[in-house]
């Protein structure tokens, strides 16, 4: 407590006002908001995370719910009770010596490849083509386009072109899809079955954690499509692994995967609309008397000790406290203020699913072109109008978006989206190149270079940029 408070010390909210702009009087109401108004509590997905600092800061917010007593109370955040299932996964089939072979592993140990079955794509795609730790010769890809969704899209083509043999099954040709040696046709989730114990997001709430659903297949899958699980189950079995996937029997696994919660098969296709299992979500639970020690149980740490000084961190190199990188430093490079003055994040597009759907006339109506959002007084400064097509830069790279003013923007912010390539054919609606600077794949101006040296994660939501007036307006993307 003492090193954290002398780390505060230093960040007084004036010095903080001019790190991150926000007015020192904001920072003490917050502040004082948060001690005094409880219970309150804090979710996040993709915001804080897509920074270089995203651990750190991710970490810092953690902490005020310990020093408030608020973690794992009522109306704040919670580990609720959910429905017990069998991990299918597979992860104890991996050797131990194995795991510290994950590409990634050597560098993040702490972030995703220290956890089975995660790994970076820019990790992946330098295996491919260096063979460090060890040469990937083949993939496998489901439902996913890493050269629309990840960084530097220009190495993963380079990777994806290198492979040995690369398979992709997907209800698209996306620009993934379209280097692989193979591609297959896959069953929408409407044509495939599921079982699902505590279906996300619904175990993010005390009264549906413990819900269980078996969704049916609604229409047969149409020509050579097939569900996704019964192409692994089936690949299995040619290689010789059909003891660990069930005999390629799928409802065995079903009924294996729910064992723990005492359900079958049988009872959710019984009951289509989900069963519920025993299960009450306790408070405080770091508090409770373990029967076999006599001690409180503690928390998920090597100390069982709520640690505001990281003992996982300080092993590993990292500052176990958490440390202000002024202002996310490392997703800085030295002469790149002045030059691109402008930091750009990124926003959803309630209209698509990630990548997917522009080619639906009835969605691609309502959002039919790439677009940047920018404040009417920065665009005013280039001499960029509303509705006029833009070139957005970084120093990795470029795309072609139209201008769109929002006086509710920072003016120093502007906003876009990814995923855009997909034409619309009964709305005449172009497709976009996602290789080129003409066309919107934004993540062509995103680098991999400077990343959270932790997690690893990509700094897509602070990156130094500028948007100027595209220089030859007939020019189009296609």
């Amino acid at each position: 407590m003492e090193l954290l408070g002398e780390l505060a010390a230093r960040y007084a909210p004036e010095r903080s006002e001019a790190i991150n702009g926000v007015p020192a009087g904001q920072v003490r109401r917050a502040a004082r908001l948060f001690a005094s108004e409880q219970p309150s509590c804090y979710y996040t997905w993709a915001g804080l995370e897509q920074r270089s600092d995203a651990t750190q800061t991710s970490r810092a917010i953690g902490l005020f719910y310990a020093l408030t007593g608020q973690f794992d109370q009522r109306g704040s955040n919670v580990l609720f009770a959910s429905t017990p299932a069998s991990p299918v996964a597979g992860h104890r089939l991996l050797p131990r010596e194995q795991a510290s072979r994950r590409v990634g592993y050597a560098e993040r140990p702490l972030g995703p490849a220290g956890a089975p079955g995660l790994v970076r794509a820019s990790d992946v795609y330098r295996a491919i083509l260096t063979g460090r730790p060890y040469q990937v010769r083949a993939l496998v890809a489901f439902g996913t386009d890493p050269l629309l969704a990840h960084a530097n899209p220009l190495l993963g083509k380079q990777a994806l072109e290198a492979l040995g043999f690369y398979v992709h099954v997907d209800l698209f040709a996306n620009p993934s899809g379209s280097l692989a040696d193979l591609l297959l046709p896959a069953a929408s989730c409407w044509e495939s079955e599921a079982v699902q114990p505590s279906p996300p997001p619904y175990a993010l709430a005390e009264h549906t954690g413990t819900w269980a659903q078996f969704r049916p297949a609604v229409v047969p899958p149409v020509h050579e499509a097939r569900p996704d699980l019964e192409i692994i189950f089936d690949l299995a079995q040619r290689l010789g692994l059909g003891d660990h996937f069930f005999g390629g029997d799928i409802e065995s696994a079903f009924n294996y995967h729910l064992a723990p919660s005492g359900l079958s098969l049988q009872q959710l296709r019984e009951h289509p609309a989900g069963v519920r299992v025993p299960g009450q979500t306790r408070y405080g639970k770091y508090a409770e008397i373990d029967p076999q020690t006599g001690q409180p149980r503690g928390f998920q740490t090597p100390t069982r000790k709520l640690e505001i000084y990281s003992t996982s961190f300080a092993r590993a190199g990292h500052p176990p406290l958490p440390v202000v990188w002024e202002p996310a430093a490392a997703s800085r490079r030295p002469g790149t203020d002045e030059a691109y003055p402008l930091t750009l994040t990124f926003a959803r597009l309630v209209q698509y699913c990630d990548d997917g759907h522009r080619n639906l006339p009835r969605l691609r109506r309502q959002a039919r072109e790439p677009f940047l959002e920018i404040h009417p007084a920065t665009a005013g400064a280039s001499g960029i109008k509303d509705d006029e097509w833009v070139v957005l830069e970084t120093p990795a790279g470029a795309v072609t978006v139209k201008a769109k003013l929002n006086a509710s923007l920072n003016p120093a912010v502007v906003a876009t989206q990814y995923g855009w390539w997909q034409a619309c054919q009964q709305l005449a609606a172009a497709a976009y190149d996602p290789f080129r600077p003409q066309g919107a794949n934004v993540n062509l101006v995103i680098p991999d270079d400077v990343i959270d040296p932790i997690s690893g994660s990509v700094p897509h939501r602070s990156q130094r940029c500028r948007v100027r007036k595209r220089a030859d307006p007939a020019a189009r993307s296609r």
